[in-house]
């Protein structure tokens, strides 16, 4: 009768273990799923801001991990400050400060490791994009440039005799991009209303640029749908409910209009991203503490999909913008220090989720995994 006593408690604990084990997770609880990254941007010390991303959309603060350089401590007038390449496997931040560029590799159990900073190639880089095998960064200081790099396990060299000028000083650049083929890189300058488009070699190197005219005034950031259009954002030099977006394609003679200057009705939209199936672009509003959604036909044709411009409201003005891996949820860094969070609903809607706090003043970029 001892033994039996002791068997079946032995049989209970185990039991109540796996019961333990299996219970389920409290209401609103979600395991990490991704990231979030914002760079804090400041003069005594850059560093990237990270939260976890759970499945619900939700975002964690988790910590900041130095980038060995300098910000500004000011808004960089750019798109791109700091990206996750297309494995999802590096995270490349500016730092504008001090004129150089922090990779880091992205921990399986958490958090970033840094590989290494190198020299931008220039002043006050301020954009970067990779295909993966190189990297390019835009480099706004005057007289501007963009300057490649290699990339091999996340660490940077300097691609020899790749910095290539702009259209030409004082340009205010925004962004730079790669198409998604790989074969061109497309920056905007918002003080010439001009877009460049540079060819680029196997061996990663650039040629051009072939500069065209902005169809809109100030032109700034950009994203790309999945035939390879830019659908890019024109602040209007922040005038008044003056703000739109065009689409355009881009080719070796450099871009042509599809749509020009779709009015978001809001004032100053600088950034832009698209969702991963190519069907929604979002332009976030400065000026308004709006985001405005726009929904893109095959040929690239922009269709504004709330009446009035405003797809969502912001507790402030929304700086940045970028999208989750899936683009089932949309971010924004907001102009109060928080991390705007939204649910994109099949019909290219938003849903609000609850913001993120954590970010200085002066803060810049924002990338997703």
């Amino acid at each position: 009768m001892h033994l039996f006593r002791r068997a079946l408690a032995l049989a209970v604990g185990v039991l109540s273990a796996l019961l333990v084990g299996f219970a389920p997770s409290p209401a609103g609880a979600s395991s990490a799923v991704g990231a979030v990254y914002v760079l804090s941007n400041q003069v005594g010390g850059n560093s990237v801001i990270e939260y976890t991303r759970g499945a619900g959309g939700d975002l964690t603060p988790a910590g900041t991990y130095a980038t060995g350089g300098t910000g500004t401590s000011g808004g960089l007038g750019s798109q791109g400050a700091i990206i996750v390449d297309r494995a999802e496997r590096y995270v490349y931040a500016v730092n504008a400060g001090s004129q150089s560029i922090t990779s880091f590799r992205v921990n399986p159990r958490g958090g970033l490791d840094r590989v290494g900073t190198v020299a931008s190639g220039g002043a006050m880089p301020t954009s970067l994009t990779t295909d993966g095998r190189f990297l390019y960064v835009l480099n706004a200081g005057n007289p501007g440039n963009i300057t490649g790099f290699s990339i091999s396990a996340g660490a940077l060299t300097p691609l020899a005799g790749s910095t290539r000028a702009l259209s030409g000083t004082a340009t205010a650049p925004g962004q730079v991009s790669f198409t998604p083929d790989g074969r061109r890189l497309v920056v905007t300058e918002r003080a010439t209303n001009q877009i460049d488009v540079y060819e680029v070699g196997r061996d990663g190197l650039a040629s051009g640029p072939t500069v065209s005219p902005s169809p809109g005034v100030t032109p700034f950031g950009f994203d790309f749908d999945r035939r390879g259009h830019a659908i890019v954002s024109e602040a209007f030099g922040g005038q008044a409910g003056a703000s739109a977006v065009s689409s355009l394609a881009v080719s070796s003679s450099g871009v042509s209009v599809i749509s020009a200057s779709v009015p978001t009705t809001e004032t100053a939209a600088c950034w832009v991203v698209t969702t991963i199936d190519g069907r929604y672009a979002y332009a976030g509003n400065a000026g308004s503490s709006s985001i405005s959604g726009y929904a893109i036909a095959p040929d690239g044709t922009l269709t504004l999909l709330t009446p009035g411009g405003k797809t969502a409201s912001t507790a402030a003005g929304a700086t940045d913008l970028a999208t989750s891996r899936d683009s089932r949820f949309l971010y924004a860094r907001i102009s109060n220090g928080t991390v705007g969070a939204f649910a994109i609903e099949a019909d290219g809607s938003l849903t609000a989720l609850p913001a993120a706090p954590g970010l200085p003043a002066g803060a810049a970029g924002i990338a997703a995994r």
